[in-house]
């Protein structure tokens, strides 16, 4: 037992002693390459045995199943790898190092060496990965630019020629353009831009082909109304008119009587008109119209099918604009028909029509309630002005108010009225004072008996007088005294009504 246990001693250290160890390889080239080219790499070990051969290996960390190169040095030369780079290439580089015929030699690995791999863009496309290429708006958009060959890789998306930049409701991801409510302003042809370069020195571009969007505008609530067209003295039709401000064309509009449909159209343009039998002064019922271009159907409100003529009386009235020194600078005057649908209104001065605007005035329609004349006091604006009534769809029913004479000068005169009533409240303030008074005088002499003022005053002094001396010296009885007391505290009451009118 004891020879066995000297016998495996003796063999281990024989093993031991003809085990050689290696340096650490230094594995060093190119930090970036291009794809499709040639890249030369070298492998180094400083520390190497005499006389053996020594295999160097080129592999990407983590894939040792795959070789990129070998070279075996005999005389402890550096190996040298040429390879034609790809970007599968790209990642950290490692050389080992093993003997070649000694499997008692030791592997040794460098350190790792980062080859960044540069492949060209080539063939880009836009992808559209939302349903279609024509939708309504308020939905998403959806796109993908996608590369034949090419990596790191910067993006760049066009709409119409012009970049689309980010925003909260344009989010820009690398190859995604995606857009989560859209309108019509996000319609047009859409492409994507694709760029990469090697060393700054060698750019490559990639430019997609065009990818036509279409966004509709979904009609909007539309507008219904309707003029009277008179055929002839008997024959009166309506001209109902429905209009949207927004949506795609082609839009369809239905004009409906309640719940009856009158007709309906497709238009090119974001209004249709009907034409349908009229009636003066009868009601023909409800209409509505509808609109709709694909998507949902948008509804008008409710307008009654009933034409009134024109009929008085007509009413005039007037407010004023008071400038500096309270004088009218301005004036208002509305004019309004008692009944009537459809009305037109014209307004004259010294029997000359006044159109729309002019340097002293303006006109404000506001059919069917009235029409207002707005006048700028002065030299210019008198004259003598009246308004006119008239059905807009027959001439033949003009009605007129009275005529007014307008200058400046009658306008800042005090009306004989105010000038009545101002003076005559002054008459009757001194009347109730001079009331007052006289029954002021007469009170006193009821109370006081016939006795004077003077004679009043006198009295009181006396009094005065009394509070002064012993009143147990005398034999007045006490409703003497109290009497006087009574009388000096009424004229104190006196004089303070005496101050009033003061």
């Amino acid at each position: 037992m004891y020879l066995f246990v000297v016998m495996l001693g003796v063999c281990f250290c024989n093993k031991e002693s003809s085990q050689t160890y290696l340096g650490l390889p230094q594995l060093f080239g190119p930090s970036k390459a291009l794809a499709e080219e040639v890249a030369t790499f070298f492998c180094d070990l400083l520390v190497y045995p005499k006389n053996e051969s020594i295999l160097l290996q080129l592999f990407k960390e983590g894939d040792r199943d795959k070789l990129l190169g070998e070279y075996t040095s005999l005389d402890g030369e550096p190996g040298t790898f040429s390879i034609i780079t790809k970007s599968s290439h790209e990642g950290n580089l490692k050389c080992v190092a093993r003997g070649q015929n000694n499997s008692d030699i030791e592997p040794t690995v460098s350190y790792t060496h980062y080859l960044k791999v540069i492949e060209p863009v080539k063939d880009a496309e836009v992808v559209l990965l939302s349903d279609s290429a024509e939708f309504f708006e308020g939905r998403k958009l959806d796109l993908c630019c996608k590369l034949k060959a090419g990596n790191h890789v910067s993006y760049k998306w066009l709409l119409n020629g012009q970049p689309v930049a980010q925003s909260p409701l344009h989010y820009i991801a690398d190859n995604v353009l995606l857009i989560h409510r859209t309108t019509s302003a996000d319609s047009g042809s859409y492409m994507c831009v694709t760029t990469n370069h090697y060393n700054q020195t060698m750019i490559f571009t990639s430019i997609s082909s065009e990818v036509l969007i279409t966004i509709k505008d979904i009609t909007s609530i539309p507008d219904i109304s309707f003029t009277v067209l008179k055929e002839d003295s008997h024959t009166y039709s309506a001209m109902v008119t429905c209009q949207s401000t927004r949506g795609t064309p082609p839009v369809t509009f239905s004009l409906y009587n309640r719940t009856e449909l009158v007709a309906n159209v497709t238009a090119e343009e974001r209004d249709a008109t009907f034409k349908i039998p009229l009636v003066l002064d009868r009601h023909l019922g409800w209409l509505q119209c509808q609109a709709e271009n694909g998507d949902q159907v948008a509804h008008s409100q409710w307008l009654p099918l009933e034409v009134v003529p024109v009929g008085g009386p007509l009413t005039v009235r007037y407010e004023y604009d008071i400038g500096e020194n309270y004088a009218v600078i301005g004036l208002r005057v509305y004019c309004k028909a008692a009944k009537g649908s459809h009305p037109r209104y014209q307004w004259f001065l010294n029997k000359t029509p006044l159109h729309n605007q002019g340097s002293f005035y303006h006109v404000v329609n506001q059919p069917p309630e009235q029409s207002i004349l707005l006048l700028a006091v002065g030299r210019s604006s008198a004259g003598i002005y009246h308004c006119e009534v008239s059905d807009s769809f027959d001439n033949k029913t003009a009605i007129k108010s009275k005529a007014r004479r307008l200058n400046k000068e009658v306008l800042n005169r005090l009306p004989v009225i105010i000038v009545a009533v101002t003076f005559g409240s002054f008459t009757l303030l001194i009347i109730v004072l001079s009331i007052c008074c006289w029954i002021g005088v007469v009170f006193r002499r009821r109370q006081y008996g016939e006795k004077s003022l003077f004679g009043l005053e006198m009295e009181t002094m006396v009094a005065a007088y009394e509070d002064e001396l012993d009143l147990s010296e005398y034999n007045e009885d006490a409703d003497v005294l109290k009497t006087t007391r009574d009388d000096t505290l009424d004229q104190v009451s006196d004089a303070s009504v005496d101050d009033w009118p003061l």
